[in-house]
Parts: structure tokens; C-alpha cells; sequence
């Protein structure tokens, strides 16, 4: 393969719902530059870009596949993304390192679910998009109800730059008015005639000529003048007025395809050659807030959006070029890290198929094989150049906990799921020591199913994939005393060492109390000295020391506030960690001998036991924010289940035709949720969802959680 120059290559991103026909699109424009003589298909299960056994015993795509193809001197990078919302860190990553992304629609359908939900996308990430109605060629095709459901969701944005004759199992020609051409198919291999335009569609070719002349020259003021003047453009005036709207986001352009029969493919890879944006001078911002100009004599930089591991070869990492040019056995470092690495061979791909070249342009996209630093989101440069700014993914909708079936895979589980969720950005493994559980974390329950899959598959274990515990904490809400003496002998030397405590609860910002009722009394405590800590598992433990005329020496302060400290990691409730509580050590005995910082550390953690357990504990639930974008037509289901899951609504915006629910929901009642939600709405909502705070269990829940917890300890001791 040749070296193409930065302005002539188009990097695009093939998106849009599943069965819209991005993998049969894709194939296509590899037929048509020349990477393939035969196109697959995906029910033979032999497409360049669903090369993996899950995506064709599936029928469905779950990876992003980077792909190339040369048409006209110009070099595509083509990347065919998912269509399930729940692999939409595919597409987000194409996002970062393309200019433009082909929105393709499925005649039959019309805007679904996916078309929406993957155009949010593109609009969150400054994507311009190209509109390709795909199966045109099919019984149920109806061109005129996806205009409209195109011109209802996007308005005056949509922009038809042709039209099809005879749409349908008939469907062989259409009429492009930007060319005003009549393009007629001579056969599945995309062999076309031009023709002029037959009388019966001329009137509605020259309106939609005019109105395409109306939307180039409002995306240009030279262009404006001119048609105010003269009413009419040429056409490469219309392109660079398209251009122009293009790139702002202003105009979504429409074309006619049969993807499986390959027509209008080639004239939609030529009007991307002649309107959608190519790479050069394209501004990307490195983490310092600097611009990274994409430019061949720049200083070279490339950034790694991608990672996969692919039979035979290994670690395969795919890159842009975000500027100057990258020359086989270049010598690079990490920014982040000054880790080098040599790029000893770099390749082009077109998904299994791999290519070695010498030199890759800025703008242009490649791969190498086992680099040490080669994990996505990382940027590999020239000394002195900083890192290209980070790739940002939608938060975690679904976690679930992780365990081997046998006990002893636990390790191995463990570190395949890591190999796994290294490969994906939008998939996260850790342990949680609290929880004691591997916690996995993904986009919904398909993202996780395919882990599983993968994990017994590839890596040969079994795991069970189940409902994560809950991460309670447990408080108190009320003033309780308690005191407690460790005392031990065993023929040596003894152990000594009695503590008197309260414990208050803690309120941020509220002044500690003044007297305590103590054995009936009400006593006024001298707070000697105050110690608060941030615990890292949110709230605080305050430590009061009150003690008077050397009942405690002060050196075993440490020791009391120790043995405390290990009880707020174990709360007496659920086992749950503690928060929020004030501690006034406020009495105690010592012996001169046997008093050692073991007997305080047990008796500081007994007298706090004894007092929480007196003090009104209270089990607090993580609450979460939660927002739900929801088609309006499913709010009302939507804000019933969301009173169904003990949440509270707070209220709704508007995002164009969605809306957008605003609530609180208990995190002991998302669990699945995004199943749950996909079900209620056939599929069209989303949803996102954060930490907000912790608050009080209801009682009948407390007094369930709390026979469980006793359940289960009963268990482990059986």
C-alpha cells in the first residue's frame, strides 16, 4: 500500500442500531476498494469485521473492527461499530480518532432505538454524521415513513441528497440531486449506468435540488451572497457550502443503499471524499490544554484507541497518527509514564487481514503488535510532547459479583476477567475488600453475558455470575455508655486495661454537646484533646479524650482509638462498616504491670461494641442519582417502576423528543435494572447513574437485612 498524504484520508464510523446493516455496509465498501474480490456475508459468517465466534454464531457485532479500503487515491479508514447500546464503547472510541461517522438506517424500521441512541453519541462527541438508508432492496422498505421519522427527530438538519425509484425487492436505481444524475444498477456488484433523469421524477429532483442549494449556502456567506444573487450554484460550489454545514453539525445529508447489492455504495464514498472533512488541521487537546495539530511535519505523536488480543498474533494495539509521521522502527515514549517503546513493525488493517507499510501519515490509522505501553487511551510520542487527552465512557450500568465454581480457579477467574476487561474500556474487574466479592462491572446484561461467554470459551472456566452485595453502613442515633475491663492471666505476664466510653452520633457542622447523663447524672466532660477522621469509606469517626487525674495514660489513647477503628471496619449489624460517631473516652483503670496496648485496643473495641449495640444503630443504603432518557411515550411505565423500586422522582427535563426522568434510587433495587428498563421501553431508554448519599433503611427492611446477617453468620459457623 501506498503512502496517502493527511487530506486524503477519511476516517469514518460506521453506527446505528443492530440490523441496520453496518457489517454488510462495511463489506461493501471493501469490495469497492479493492481489499476484497468476494463480499462476505453475515449469515455465511465469513465478513471481514465479525471475524470473531461469538459475533458469528450471534449474527451480531460486539467489536469494534478498524478496516481501510482505497477508492478514487483516497484511503478510508473505515470502523464498523456495534449496534447494542451495550457495546457502545466500540463507537466511542472510533469517536475519538474519526472526523465523520455514516448513521445507517434500516429501511424497514425507520429511526429506532439504536439510531438515536448512537446519534446522542455522536452529538456528545462533536461527530458530524451522513445519513445511509440501508435495505432499500427489502419487501418491507418505505422511504417516504423513514424521511419522516428522520425529519421528526433531527428537524430541518436532514438533507436528501437523493431519492430512490422503486423501493422494494425491485429496488435498482435512484435519483441524486446533488449530481442530478439517475443512477441505474446493472448488477450486485455495484456496476452502474448514468442516466439522465426520466421525465416523472424531474419535478421532484429540481425541488430537492433547490432545497440542497438553499442548505450549502447557508453554510457559507460568499455562497449565500451568490445564490441571493443568482438563485443557482454549480456543484462544487453546493459541495463546499455541504462541507461547510458538515463539519459544523448543521445538515445530516440522506442517501439511498442496498449494501447487500452494493448500490449507491461507491456515491456514498464519493461525496465522502468530496464533502466530509478529512484530518488535516484537525485540533485535538492533550492534557496540558494544548492543541495537537494534525499535520505530517508536526511532532509526532499517535494515540492508542483500541487493544485487542486476535489468534496468532497476539496484543494488537490500533493508533492514530494525531500528528507528523510515523516511520517503521520509530522510537517513542509514553508521557504519562517515560516508558519507551520501538515500534519495530506497524501495519494497516482491515480486521484479521494485516498489512506491513513503512511510513503512516498524520490523520492515518494503523496497528502494532506487542507493545509494552500499548493499552488503549495512551499516547506514544516523540520526547517532550504531552499526552493526547483522554477518551471519556458512559458510567457502569450493570454490576454483578464474580466467583469460580470450583474454589480453586479462583485466581485463574481472576485474572482471565482482567485480561478481558483490559481489552475493553467499558468493562471494569476489581475486588472489593469490603464486599469481599470480584465485582464486574459493564454496560448492561448482554456486555456481561459476552464476558462470561469469553471466560468459558477462550480462558476454559466456570464462574457463577450473580447479585453483588449491598455496601451498607451501619450508625447510630442516639447517646449510649458503656464500659468494659480486659482482664487476662495466664501465668505470665497478665494483660490490664478498662475503658469507660460514650459515643454520640457525629453531625456534620453541629457543635459536640455540652453535659452527658452518666449513671443517671448529668456530667460536664473536660475534652482534653480532639481527633477527627475522614474515614475512607465516607463519614467520620470523631475521638474525644476526657479522661482526668491519670485514670489512662495518654499513651494508650493510640491503643483505644486502634481497637475502635477495628470495630467501625465490622459493624455489629450486618458487618458493614461504621460512620458518623463522636467517642469520648471519658474514664478507665490501668495496672502498673500487666496494663499493655493489646489489653486497650481490646477493650477500647469492646466498650465500643457494647455501646453501638445500645446506641439505636441504624443501617444506612447508598442512594444513587439515577437519570432515565426516555422516549415520552414510556414515562409514565418509567416513573411507576421507579415508585416501585422505593425511589423517589424528582422531576423531568427535555432532551428534543426524550425525556429525561430525574431520580433517587436505593442501589438494592438497580440491580438488573438496565434489563428491566430495556424491557419497559422495547429497548429505547438509557439511563445513567451516580453516588448521591447514604440514608436510613426503612424498618421492615433493617429487621430483614438483620435476620439475614444472622442467618448467614449462623451458616459459617455450621
Amino acid at each position: 500500500m501506498k503512502q496517502y498524504s493527511t487530506s486524503d484520508i477519511r476516517n469514518v464510523v460506521l453506527i446505528g442500531s443492530s440490523k441496520s446493516g453496518k457489517t454488510t455496509l462495511s463489506e461493501a465498501m471493501l469490495f469497492e476498494g479493492k481489499v476484497v474480490d468476494r463480499r462476505g456475508t453475515v449469515e455465511g459468517k465469513n465478513t471481514v469485521s465479525d471475524n470473531t465466534e461469538f459475533e458469528q454464531t450471534n449474527q451480531k457485532s460486539v467489536n469494534a473492527t478498524p478496516l481501510y479500503a482505497e477508492v478514487l487515491n483516497k484511503k478510508f479508514n473505515i470502523i464498523d461499530a456495534p449496534g447494542s447500546d451495550d457495546f457502545c464503547g466500540g463507537a466511542i472510541s472510533a469517536f475519538k480518532v474519526v472526523e465523520s461517522a455514516v448513521l445507517v438506517v434500516n429501511a424497514q424500521q425507520g429511526a429506532e432505538v439504536g439510531t438515536q441512541i448512537f446519534s446522542r453519541y455522536a452529538d456528545q462527541y462533536g461527530v458530524p454524521l451522513v445519513v445511509a438508508v440501508n435495505q432499500l432492496d427489502t419487501e418491507k422498505a418505505n422511504w417516504d415513513r423513514v424521511i419522516e421519522s428522520l425529519k421528526e427527530i433531527y428537524g430541518p438538519k436532514i438533507v436528501q441528497i437523493q431519492f430512490p425509484v422503486d423501493p422494494g425487492v425491485n429496488f435498482k436505481s435512484f435519483v441524486d440531486v446533488l449530481t442530478m444524475k439517475y443512477y441505474v444498477y446493472k448488477d450486485a456488484n455495484g456496476t452502474v449506468e448514468e442516466q439522465e433523469i426520466p421525465a416523472q421524477y424531474a419535478d421532484e429532483a429540481a425541488t430537492l435540488h433547490q432545497e440542497l442549494m438553499e442548505k450549502a449556502a447557508e453554510g457559507d456567506d460568499e455562497l449565500m451572497m451568490k445564490y441571493f444573487d443568482t438563485e443557482s450554484l454549480e456543484l462544487d460550489e453546493i459541495r463546499k457550502g455541504l462541507s461547510s454545514g458538515l463539519a459544523k453539525r448543521e445538515i445530516m445529508p440522506v442517501f439511498c443503499l442496498s449494501a447487500k447489492n452494493d448500490i449507491g455504495v461507491r456515491r456514498l464514498m464519493e461525496f465522502l471524499i468530496n464533502v466530509a472533512p478529512s484530518p488535516l488541521g484537525k485540533v485535538e487537546k492533550n492534557v496540558a490544554g494544548g492543541d495537537v495539530i494534525c499535520n505530517e511535519n508536526g511532532p509526532l505523536s499517535l494515540f492508542i484507541f483500541k487493544t485487542d488480543v486476535e489468534p496468532h498474533l497476539g496484543d494488537v494495539s490500533y493508533f492514530k497518527v494525531m500528528s507528523g509521521t510515523l516511520t517503521k522502527g520509530a522510537d517513542l515514549v509514553n508521557p504519562e509514564t517515560g516508558n519507551g517503546e520501538r515500534l519495530s513493525a506497524i501495519y494497516v488493517a482491515a480486521g484479521a487481514k494485516k498489512e506491513e507499510v513503512q511510513k503512516i501519515s498524520a490523520g492515518d490509522i494503523g496497528c502494532a503488535m506487542k507493545l509494552k505501553a500499548g493499552k488503549e487511551d495512551t499516547t506514544l510520542a516523540v520526547a517532550g510532547q504531552e499526552a493526547i487527552g483522554h477518551m471519556k465512557f458512559p458510567k457502569f450500568k450493570y454490576t454483578c459479583a464474580v466467583r469460580a465454581l470450583d474454589k480453586n480457579d479462583d485466581a485463574k477467574v481472576g485474572e482471565a476477567m482482567n485480561k478481558i476487561a483490559s481489552q475493553d474500556p467499558t468493562l471494569n474487574v476489581e475486588y472489593s475488600n469490603e464486599l469481599r466479592q470480584t465485582i464486574l462491572s459493564g454496560m448492561g446484561e448482554q456486555h456481561i453475558n459476552y464476558a462470561k461467554w469469553r471466560l468459558k470459551n477462550e480462558f476454559k472456566l466456570d464462574a457463577d455470575f450473580f447479585a453483588p452485595k449491598i455496601p451498607y453502613r451501619e450508625t447510630i442515633t442516639k447517646m449510649a455508655v458503656a464500659r468494659y475491663r480486659h482482664k487476662k492471666q495466664s501465668g505470665g505476664a497478665g494483660q490490664f486495661g478498662e475503658v469507660a466510653m460514650i459515643i454520640y452520633p457525629y453531625v456534620e457542622g453541629e457543635p459536640q454537646p455540652k453535659t452527658f447523663k452518666i449513671e443517671g447524672k448529668e456530667t460536664v466532660l473536660p475534652v482534653k484533646s480532639t481527633e477527627v477522621q475522614e474515614l475512607p469509606w465516607g463519614g467520620k469517626l470523631e475521638f474525644n479524650n476526657c479522661v482526668v487525674g491519670g485514670a489512662i495514660d495518654l499513651g494508650f489513647m493510640p491503643a483505644i482509638l486502634k481497637g475502635i477503628n477495628q470495630k467501625m471496619t465490622e459493624g455489629p449489624l450486618t458487618g458493614s462498616y461504621a460512620r458518623d460517631i463522636r467517642v469520648y473516652i471519658y474514664d478507665g483503670k490501668m495496672h502498673p504491670v500487666d496494663s499493655k496496648e493489646i489489653a486497650f485496643i481490646i477493650a477500647g473495641r469492646q466498650a465500643f461494641s457494647q455501646a453501638f449495640k445500645e446506641a439505636g444503630p441504624k443501617i444506612l443504603e447508598p442512594i444513587y442519582n439515577v437519570d432515565i432518557t426516555t422516549p415520552s411515550e414510556y414515562q409514565g411505565a418509567c416513573m411507576s417502576d421507579i415508585t416501585g423500586r422505593r425511589g423517589m422522582y424528582l422531576g423531568q427535563d427535555m432532551d428534543g423528543t426524550f425525556a429525561v426522568l430525574h431520580a433517587k434510587i436505593p442501589l438494592a433495587e438497580l440491580y438488573r435494572y438496565s434489563t428491566v428498563l430495556s424491557s419497559l421501553t422495547a429497548g429505547s431508554a438509557t439511563f445513567e447513574m451516580s453516588f448521591a448519599e447514604y440514608q436510613p433503611v426503612p424498618a421492615d427492611v433493617q429487621k430483614k437485612l438483620l435476620e439475614e446477617y444472622e442467618a448467614q453468620k449462623q451458616e459459617d459457623e455450621d
